[in-house]
C-alpha cells in the first residue's frame, strides 16, 4: 500500500490544538527544538492561545507548523511515503518532513515567510473568500470583474475555489461569480489577500533570505502547489518556495499527483480534517486518515 504524506495549512488552528501531545517525547523534540531555533516561547500557542491570539498571521501558521511536525516526529519511523505534500503553509511542513530544509532552517524559513506575508498585506491590505458551489470558470468571470484586483488563490477542490485580492476587487469579483452561477461566497478569516500578487513583495524578500539557506534532496517527492508536479530534487525548491506566497494554490492538481506516485492512501498529518474533505471531492477512492492525536496513530497504524 502506498502511503502520501500531506499537511495542512493556515486556517486549521484552534485554541488548544496541541494539549494531547504536551507530556510526549515528540514535544520535546519539535517545540523545545523550535523555540530554541527562534529564541522565543512558542508552546503557549499550542496550548493556551485564545481564538484572537491564532487569528493573527505569524501565530496562526506556527502554530499549524508545529503541531503537524509533532504528529510527524511521532509517526515518521512507521512510514515510507510514496510523496509529500502541503497546502499553503503545509508545504513548507512538507519541506521540513522531506528533509529539504533542515529543521531549524524550515523553522525559521516559516517565521519570516509569515512576517514577510504579513508586512505585504499591512502594506496593502487584503481579503480572501471562498466559493462554494463553483467551477474554475465562475472563478474566473469574477476575476474579469475586477482586473488587478482580483484572483484565484486556491484551486482547492471541484466545487471549492477562493479568491482574494483588495476589498473591493474581491467584492467585485465574488458578485460577478455569483452572477456567473457560483453558489455562494464565503468570507476568511485571514489577514491578507495570500498567493496572489499582491504578495509579490514577500516574494522578492523571501528571495533574499533563502539565497544562504542549504537544500537537501527528499526523502520522497514533494508535490508542489504551484503546477501539481512532484520534485524529486533539492535546488529548485529555493525559487519555488519564494514565489509560492505569491502565487495560486493547485490543490486540484497535487492531489492526483499523488496517486500517479503510488498512493492508494494518504495520512493527513496535523490538526483538522479539512484535506480528507477535499480529498473525498478529487479522489474518492483514496483513503485517507487524520493523524492529530497521540490516539489516532494506533488507528493509522494498526
Amino acid at each position: 500500500m502506498g502511503t502520501a504524506v500531506v499537511f495542512p495549512g493556515q486556517g486549521t488552528q484552534a485554541p488548544g490544538m496541541g494539549i494531547a501531545w504536551r507530556d510526549r517525547p515528540e514535544w520535546i523534540r519539535v517545540v523545545d527544538r523550535a523555540e530554541a531555533a527562534l529564541g522565543e516561547p512558542l508552546g503557549r500557542l499550542l496550548l493556551d492561545a485564545d481564538t484572537a491570539e491564532l487569528g493573527r498571521t505569524r501565530n496562526a501558521q506556527l502554530a499549524v507548523l508545529l503541531t503537524s511536525l509533532i504528529v510527524w516526529e511521532a509517526i515518521k519511523g512507521r512510514v515510507e511515503p510514496v510523496g509529500f505534500a502541503g497546502h499553503s503553509l503545509g508545504q513548507v511542513s512538507a519541506l521540513i518532513a522531506a528533509g529539504v530544509f533542515d529543521f531549524d532552517d524550515g523553522i525559521r524559513f516559516a517565521a519570516i515567510r509569515a512576517e514577510r506575508t504579513q508586512a505585504a498585506a499591512d502594506a496593502t491590505p487584503g481579503v480572501m473568500a471562498a466559493l462554494l458551489g463553483a467551477t474554475v470558470e465562475q472563478a474566473e468571470a469574477g476575476c474579469l470583474a475586477a482586473p488587478d484586483a482580483c484572483w484565484i488563490a486556491n484551486d482547492n477542490a471541484p466545487g471549492q475555489v477562493v479568491l482574494a485580492g483588495t476589498p473591493e476587487g474581491l467584492a467585485a469579483g465574488t458578485a460577478a461569480a455569483k452572477a456567473a452561477g457560483a453558489r455562494t461566497a464565503r468570507a476568511l478569516a485571514v489577514g491578507g489577500a495570500f498567493h496572489t500578487p499582491l504578495m509579490q513583495p514577500a516574494a522578492d524578500a523571501l528571495a533574499s533570505d533563502l539565497a544562504g539557506v542549504p537544500l537537501h534532496e527528499p526523502s520522497a517527492p514533494v508535490v508542489s502547489n504551484d503546477d501539481g508536479l512532484p520534485y524529486p530534487d533539492a535546488e529548485s525548491w529555493r525559487d519555488r518556495s519564494a514565489r509560492h506566497v505569491a502565487v495560486p494554490v493547485r490543490w486540484r492538481l497535487v492531489q492526483p499527483a499523488l496517486v500517479d506516485l503510488g498512493a492508494t492512501r494518504m495520512l493527513e498529518v496535523g490538526h483538522g480534517s479539512m484535506l480528507a474533505a477535499l480529498a473525498k471531492r478529487t479522489i474518492p477512492d483514496v483513503t485517507v486518515i487524520g493523524i492529530a492525536g497521540p490516539d489516532d496513530i494506533d488507528a493509522a497504524f494498526p
